[in-house]
């Protein structure tokens, strides 16, 4: 099955949890102030494409491809990001909420999140080599036998790092962060 071609289109305001969203290849797209909670968006290639205040909350990602993606004040609540396709997976997320949604076993190296709400994310077993963290809450985020070398986390806040099931070498923290390194030892640090 051959899958349509768009090309350098701008979707607004396009309520796609209502009408349907071509199984396609699209690049070069912007998608503007679009709904696409509890889409079906599994086999759909989206490459080089900007999500400008969209909700992808609860959308299916099987073999989704998202490459070279920018999300701007997105809320993608609940996602499933490892059911993605794994080649070429590049994103960026800049003022968006990521809650509740899952990156276990991704390769995200020298991802840029900015801005962003990652309560109770689970990055178990990720590669988040380079990683950066800008100004990011996470609270209650998973952190287990992933790679955070190199990783900044010096802007970021309420996190809980453990040292001895993560690998954290070279990676940046601030002095203020400090307790989040040492949380399991229900320790006071004044």
């Amino acid at each position: 099955m051959n899958k349509a071609f768009i090309d350098s289109q701008n979707f607004k305001g396009n309520d796609f949890s209502k009408t349907h969203l071509e199984i396609a290849d699209y690049e070069y797209c912007t998608f503007t102030n679009c709904d696409f909670s509890g889409v079906d968006l599994s086999n759909i290639s989206f490459v080089e494409c900007e999500f400008d205040n969209c909700n992808l909350s609860l959308s299916k990602l099987y073999n989704t491809q998202f490459k070279e993606i920018i999300f701007n004040n997105c809320k993608l609540l609940g996602l499933r990001f490892e059911n993605c396709n794994k080649y070429f997976f590049e994103i960026k997320f800049n003022n968006s909420i990521l809650n509740l949604s899952s990156f276990y076993q991704l390769d995200l190296k020298n991802v840029r999140m900015t801005s962003c709400s990652l309560l109770e994310v689970d990055f178990t077993e990720s590669n988040l080599k380079g990683f950066h963290f800008n100004d990011c809450d996470l609270s209650k985020v998973i952190f287990e036998r992933t790679n955070l070398e190199k990783a900044d986390l010096r802007t970021a806040y309420n996190y809980a790092v453990d040292p001895e099931n993560n690998n954290i070498q070279k990676a940046k923290f601030s002095q203020s962060g400090i307790e989040g390194l040492l949380h399991k030892y229900n320790i006071e640090i004044e």
